[in-house]
């Protein structure tokens, strides 16, 4: 087999779901944005802030991961500043030969200067059209969809699932919840979820990342998630034995209902919930045959990529072409847009591109 370039993984079709508009900025933007409202950063330097960035996440410290976030929400707190993070981030994904992309973040943490949610979502928005015309005449066209993420520990997920709802044709195609899992059930957010059912909307729920399967079994039995965010834990529910692993009740349930698992597999090494990425659970969910999909989490946290998290897995798993398709098409064949709009991005610009790839 004809070894896998990264520059070639690059010009391949990507599809992602799960990625953090406040975990990919670009270190220089970060320091534009700082200097302009008088946010003090550990340095200023845009190189040495990126090392940093990823310094802090790899410690090990949650302190210091969180405080990461802490300066990427304190620059994105204006309409224009929204719009500029919003339209770099379709223009880096576009650039990393992603063509649909689904980006979330959490409104009610940029109300800080005075804008209402209904701006904060206005302004993102607008950004991501922004960037994806500009990216369709740089030759890199992509599709970004938004998510509208609640916190967890705190009281406005039914708020935000109506904000949601009010901006779902508009560029809005579905609702989250994330933050701390563990004493923060998804289960304290259930009018906001039936909510979102009688309204026909689509969500995810974070579960399955750091707290295993309690998680993972109220974000589907008793909230009705579409997809799981992160899920990796479902590994816990398989117990390994001769030439078959054994599937306990719950973990059938996701492979047979094929519900997505959002992957994300350099930012589960980073917090604990794999070892490293040649023993993250991937391998295992891909051999058997569950909904798995390739994401990015935070780019900049992670220092990473579509492109890199592929690399990665193509050096771990030693993956080749087939493989890379496979992980496009469930994200594709996931994604919270209509079904004839996923089937024209499947058959006019996936396949065509990865049979060239496969010869």
């Amino acid at each position: 087999m004809v070894a896998i370039s990264y520059e070639d993984i690059v010009k391949a079709p990507k599809a992602l779901l799960h990625d953090h508009l406040d975990g990919g900025l670009r270190p220089a933007t970060i320091v534009e944005l700082a200097a302009e409202v008088g946010h003090e950063l550990p340095t200023v330097d845009p190189g040495a802030l990126g090392r940093w960035f990823a310094e802090a996440a790899d410690s090990g410290s949650l302190e210091r991961y969180l405080e990461t976030f802490a300066h990427t929400v304190a620059v994105m707190q204006t309409a224009p500043a929204l719009r500029r993070v919003a339209r770099e981030c379709a223009l880096d994904l576009a650039a990393d030969g992603v063509v649909y992309a689904e980006v979330r973040f959490a409104p009610e943490q940029h109300l800080e200067r005075d804008l209402t949610l209904d701006e904060v979502v206005e302004a993102v928005v607008a950004g991501f059209a922004e960037g994806t015309a500009l990216a369709a005449e740089a030759g890199h066209p992509i599709r970004v969809g938004t998510l509208l993420t609640a916190m967890r520990h705190a009281a406005r997920s039914q708020e935000i699932a109506e904000l949601a709802v009010r901006h779902r044709d508009a560029g809005v195609v579905g609702f989250d919840i994330a933050g701390a899992e563990a004493g923060f059930p998804p289960t304290r957010h259930l009018d906001a979820f039936e909510y979102l059912q009688r309204e026909n909307f689509h969500f995810t729920i974070h579960a399955g990342e750091a707290f295993g399967l309690p998680s993972i079994w109220q974000a589907i039995q008793w909230c009705g998630a579409d997809r799981l965010g992160h899920g990796v834990r479902i590994v816990d529910d398989i117990t390994p034995g001769g030439d078959r692993p054994t599937l306990g009740r719950l973990a059938a349930y996701v492979r047979d209902k094929r519900i997505p698992l959002e992957l994300c597999p350099s930012s589960n090494v980073q917090t604990g919930a794999a070892a490293s990425i040649a023993e993250h659970p991937i391998g295992l969910l891909r051999d058997l045959r569950f909904r798995v999909t390739v994401n990015t989490d935070n780019r900049l946290m992670s220092g990473t990529s579509m492109s890199r998290e592929m690399a990665l897995l193509v050096e771990a798993f030693g993956y080749g072409w087939k493989e890379l398709q496979w992980f496009t098409i469930n994200a594709m064949k996931s994604a919270f847009i209509p079904f004839d709009e996923r089937l024209v991005i499947i058959d006019e610009v996936i396949k065509p591109a990865y049979a060239k790839l496969l010869g």
